[in-house]
């Protein structure tokens, strides 16, 4: 406070501050339908789902993932927002998965399409083989996980 008993410049600067940047992260954060990309294909988004035991837990996040191979198109990826998952097919048979939150400001990506997954906010582009960045503002991979295929099924831990 300043002698005056009002506020001083740099409390109201650093108020205004903290919530310009709560709305920042607000406007980024994922997990809403409007960053899954319509249509299907290269571009599939899977809907959210619950397994029939409800909702899941902490402890559900710990234990590995299983997706259909089926659902995975050759040569493109699907994304799984209930998981937090893209898992792409660069080539037939060869699965590759990923952490589908963005390393630049956390959206949850949108689209598989050209060999690449492309995060809506603001454009950030990963290569489908490896989740390397092609286009910034993104300047880390995305976050690659262990994949196994067992008959249909593609395991992700």
């Amino acid at each position: 406070m300043s002698a005056s008993g009002g506020a001083t410049r740099r409390a109201v600067l650093l108020g205004a501050g903290a919530v310009g940047t709560a709305g920042l992260l607000a406007a980024c954060g994922g997990g809403s339908d409007q960053n899954a990309a319509p249509g299907g294909g290269e571009n599939a988004v899977a809907p959210a789902t619950e397994e029939a035991g409800g909702a899941p837990t902490s402890a559900d996040a710990v234990q590995a993932e299983s997706v259909p191979a089926s659902a995975i198109p050759v040569g493109g990826g699907t994304i799984f927002p209930d998981k937090t998952l893209v898992v792409t097919q660069p080539t037939q048979g060869d699965f590759k998965a990923f952490d589908a939150t963005c390393t630049h400001q956390q959206c949850l990506v949108g689209s598989v399409d050209g060999g690449l997954i492309t995060c809506p906010c603001h454009g950030s582009q990963f290569r489908i083989n490896d989740g390397t960045v092609a286009r910034g503002p993104a300047t880390r991979p995305l976050t690659a996980k262990h994949t196994t295929v067992s008959g249909d099924q593609v395991q992700i831990s």
